[in-house]
């Protein structure tokens, strides 16, 4: 994963730090968050899966596959 530097002003990193404190999260944590957030608000797939759901479309039926026999063997 690349790493990036990200200069924050004070004002903003003295909400930020109080903020992932509350949470139990780290700078690197609420970033992703916020990426996210930013990401879905601009309608832009956010990881691969809902990448593949979009490219599937509307009309996309999802299916429910059977337990094969491996599982079934596992379930023992």
């Amino acid at each position: 994963m690349p790493g990036k530097r990200a200069r924050i002003d004070e004002e903003t990193w003295h909400q930020l730090d109080p903020l992932g404190r509350e949470q139990m999260k780290d700078f690197a944590e609420l970033a992703d968050e916020a990426f996210r957030d930013l990401l879905k608000k601009h309608g832009r797939p956010v990881d691969l899966n809902d990448a593949l759901r979009r490219s599937a479309g509307a009309s996309a039926t999802l299916h429910q596959l059977r337990p094969g026999k491996a599982e079934k063997a596992r379930r023992r």
